[in-house]
């Protein structure tokens, strides 16, 4: 498997635009990148790369090989994966980046449920607020709250009921005025967050074909949407949070809903990728593990109601 090994060095190596950044990658020295992207070059008889001392860019050819042997690694690890399907040994690793509040407090406990299914297949987590760019990063998948915009990413959804709710802390309500109507919530600290540097203040809510927009303030603001859900668990605050994030403090009565005729929004979840040859056996036997494991969570949490 030495001239595959070659090929994934060299794809690794277009990506991370350095043997340095590569080496680090692959756990591999820059010389052994570089002697390696040599031995290739002599093999296929033309260079893959421009050097200089600052930079490292791909050629024409380069591109053009690039492209051909992403492609024919895609093909062969998705018939090795279902080799492994059929035989019941899936094997191999899963990159994915996920929302930070929703990787932490539901989706971390469900991917050591799946490992411990699927020993053969490590995961690498990445939990980020920010959207992830699915052509340039080397990631497999991505969860996202809400339908992507970009119409040429592959849509899988997990949980198309999830939907937003505002919610406190039994301490919280028990110690501030009632929110009684949406226009309360100006008088109350609501936990705010951030997503690419637009603050995300201005709550809509709907009841029985009514519409109201209230832009609500609070002491504290951050870019990660878990910090809102842990200060509202401490009773500082009012949060307007998805319903899988929150879904088992809801369970467990830390969090209890806040104006429950009010409709805060859809904010159906997606696991995306950017191009359905991607789709390897490993991704779809993830995708329904968590999406049963949303559609179970979401059944527990809707019962507490």
């Amino acid at each position: 498997m030495k001239a595959l090994n070659d090929l994934n060095i060299f794809v690794e190596t277009a990506r991370q635009g350095s043997f340095s950044k590569a080496a680090n990658s692959m756990d591999m020295t820059p010389a052994a990148i570089s002697a390696t992207i040599k031995r290739l070059e002599g093999q296929i008889g033309f260079p893959l790369f421009v050097r200089s001392t600052r930079s490292l860019r791909l050629t024409s050819e380069g591109e053009l090989f690039l492209d051909k042997t992403t492609q024919a690694l895609a093909t062969l690890q998705e018939g090795l994966d279902q080799i492994s399907s059929a035989r019941g040994e899936l094997s191999g690793q899963l990159h994915l980046t996920a929302p930070s509040d929703f990787g932490r407090n539901m989706l971390l406990d469900w991917i050591d449920e799946f490992i411990d299914i699927y020993p053969n297949i490590s995961i690498k987590l990445e939990l980020s607020d920010s959207l992830t760019d699915m052509y340039s990063k080397p990631v497999d998948i991505a969860i996202r709250y809400g339908e992507p915009a970009d119409s040429n990413l592959v849509i899988l959804a997990l949980c198309n009921q999830n939907e937003r709710i505002l919610c406190a802390s039994p301490e919280y309500i028990a110690s501030h005025p009632p929110v009684a109507s949406p226009a309360d919530l100006t008088a109350h600290n609501c936990l705010c967050y951030m997503v690419a540097d637009s603050v995300y203040n201005k709550w809509t809510l709907t009841c029985d074909g009514k519409r109201e927009q209230v832009i609500v303030n609070g002491n504290l603001l951050s870019n990660d949407s878990d910090l809102s859900h842990r200060l509202a668990i401490k009773g500082k605050g009012i949060a307007n949070k998805s319903l899988m994030d929150i879904s088992q403090d809801l369970i467990e009565g830390r969090l209890v809903r806040i104006l429950p005729d009010w409709d805060c929004g859809p904010v159906p979840l997606y696991m995306v990728c950017a191009d359905r040859r991607l789709l390897t056996p490993i991704i779809r036997t993830f995708r329904d593990f968590i999406s049963k494991k949303c559609c179970q969570q979401r059944t527990k949490v809707l019962a507490t109601f």
